[in-house]
């Protein structure tokens, strides 16, 4: 069996995303693909197990059969750091992660095996990506975003420290690059990564439905009371207003497919946003829909003036802050229901990330001694 560690430089940089697309190309390629994410930080439970959203995610895309023990051995709950550091946590934690990986020996071909976050997150329980990377002895292949000097600083920045625990870096990747406005910018940052000895090993361009949710996945994620759907819960968001001023100010702040977060309160707020939809506004007309914080219900003629103009809404008992932070966590995540959210991904990363590189660069797992 190969094996190949996906890091990152930070959280939210898209290693998900090409994630799932390796996985996809991987399979392409026809051979038996094995998924592990050693240590997670976002626990789910998934038919009453615990195990870590991207291996949820996985498991349900690609049709995984190994267990969520064996797909995600080590999750870090709220309480668990501390309880480390005071000496609670007896378990050994590493042997966990050597059992789960040996256990895919004799099933797959390859393991795409993905880190959390950047290269040193989990140092503070033993278990940073630089050290789950070297006990396991696999090659990392580091993503970033955007950008020309940020990119390269973080990858050759996170590449120090896997290279301080012998880990070989393999190559980069980077996301969320604009193309179409900078064609030549993959050949700078190949140029750029050569000078620190780091192959590029893909470019992927922007996508809006790639960052964004849609307005289904906002209704699953706030997990209000619908007012109204609107004509199309798959709509991809085009970006995100806060309604915490003036109506006149207000609407010059929505762009093209606005969600707009406002107190169920401010119904002077609502009622403009509802007016210039429903007249098409040149100023404010392009709000997707609305989510009415604090649990505020606005009154009978508002609502009824929501559904009138077809305006997606729902109410929720959270204040603005609180639902704001929710919906930026849905902006960088991907849901195993975002059917075409992931096929969009597949395709992207099968033209724009060489995979056969990626193939090159993983490594025979050693044979046990």
């Amino acid at each position: 069996m190969r094996h190949v560690y996906l890091a990152a430089t930070a959280q939210n940089r898209g290693k998900t995303t090409i994630a799932l697309g390796v996985m996809d190309g991987f399979r392409r390629r026809g051979l038996s693909s094995g998924f592990l994410k050693p240590v997670g930080q976002r626990t789910i439970i998934e038919d009453g197990v615990p195990a870590d959203e991207d291996a949820v995610l996985m498991r349900s895309v690609f049709g995984l059969t190994e267990p969520l023990a064996q797909m995600s051995p080590i999750h870090i709950p709220r309480g668990f750091t501390q309880a480390y550091i005071e000496g609670r946590v007896v378990e050994d934690l590493p042997a966990r992660i050597v059992d789960a990986h040996a256990a895919f020996r004799s099933e797959r071909d390859i393991l795409l095996i993905e880190g959390t976050g950047h290269t040193g997150v989990g140092a503070v329980i033993g278990l940073s990506n630089a050290v789950v990377a070297s006990m396991l002895g696999a090659p990392a292949v580091i993503v970033s975003e955007g950008g020309v000097g940020r990119p390269i600083d973080e990858i050759v920045l996170n590449a120090a420290l896997f290279e301080r625990h012998g880990v070989r870096v393999a190559g980069a990747i980077v996301n969320k690059v604009d193309l179409d406005a900078k064609p030549t910018l993959a050949r700078t940052l190949e140029g750029g990564l050569r000078r620190h000895g780091i192959p590029l090993l893909g470019v992927l361009p922007y996508r809006t439905i790639l960052s964004n949710p849609t307005l289904a996945m906002v209704l699953e994620g706030v997990r209000g009371e619908t007012i109204h759907p609107g004509p199309d819960l798959d709509q991809v968001i085009g970006g995100v207003a806060i309604g915490a001023m003036e109506p006149a100010h207000m609407l010059q702040r929505i762009g093209p497919r606005s969600l707009v977060i406002v107190p169920g309160d401010r119904e002077d707020v609502v009622g403009a946003i509802v007016r210039a939809h429903r007249e098409g506004a040149e100023v404010g007309g392009d709000a997707l829909g609305l989510v009415l914080t604090g649990g505020y219900r606005p009154s009978r003629w508002v609502l009824d003036a929501i559904r009138a103009a077809d305006l997606f809404a729902t109410i929720v008992p959270e204040d603005t802050y609180a639902v704001a932070s929710e919906v930026h966590d849905l902006l960088v995540k991907t849901h195993p229901s975002d059917a075409g959210k992931i096929e969009e991904i597949k395709a992207l990363v099968w033209e724009y990330l060489f995979i056969d590189r990626v193939l090159e660069v993983a490594a025979e797992v050693p044979d046990p001694d």
